[in-house]
């Protein structure tokens, strides 16, 4: 079983091959688990949404498509927007996106730990505030560009340029600062 690809395992699995399923999850578990605790960044809510994941998988077995991408990369997607949900729902009380960047701007790092916070609140702190804005919705809220055009009141197609500029213009700062 364990020298099946994972497609065969994906497929077992969809079958309801109860040893597919096993190989499949033991084959990825630390995987699946190492990513939602990055996200979540807590042990307990990492669990919860890894076996999420895995359950969408067998659920959803029969309609992954492997030329849309690798089983690994599919569900490693699937555990990723499983994670940036449980922090939507796990937040007490919505934050205005402009408060956050304020905030995110403002703090100083408490050590040398705290340089890259920094360095991220440097870099922000010199793009145009809409594209600041755009940047933060998108990385500290995992919103998409039609989420951020909706929020912003602007065409999707000017969010996507105030993303792919604020990017262009960090990635320049970070080539500078690497020198």
């Amino acid at each position: 079983m364990w020298a099946l690809s994972d497609e065969s395992l994906l497929v077992g699995m969809a079958s309801g091959d109860a040893q597919a399923a096993t190989a499949l999850v033991r084959r990825y578990q630390a995987r699946v688990f190492g990513l939602a605790r990055t996200i979540v960044r807590e042990p307990a809510l990492a669990e919860e949404v890894a076996q999420e994941a895995f359950v969408r998988v067998w659920r959803h077995a029969a309609a992954y498509d492997s030329r849309r991408g690798a089983v690994s990369t599919w569900l490693l997607t699937i555990t990723r927007n499983l994670a940036i949900d449980a922090l939507r729902l796990k937040r007490e009380e919505p934050v205005d996106p402009q408060v956050l960047l304020t905030k995110l701007l403002a703090v100083e790092p408490a050590d040398d730990a705290a340089h890259d916070e920094e360095f991220v609140r440097q870099a922000l702190s010199g793009l145009p505030g809409e594209q600041a804005r755009a940047i933060a919705l998108a990385v500290f809220y995992g919103m998409s560009g039609r989420n951020i055009a909706e929020i912003e009141g602007i065409p999707l197609g000017t969010a996507k340029t105030r993303l792919r500029r604020g990017m262009a213009r960090l990635r320049d700062q970070l080539e500078v600062n690497d020198g």
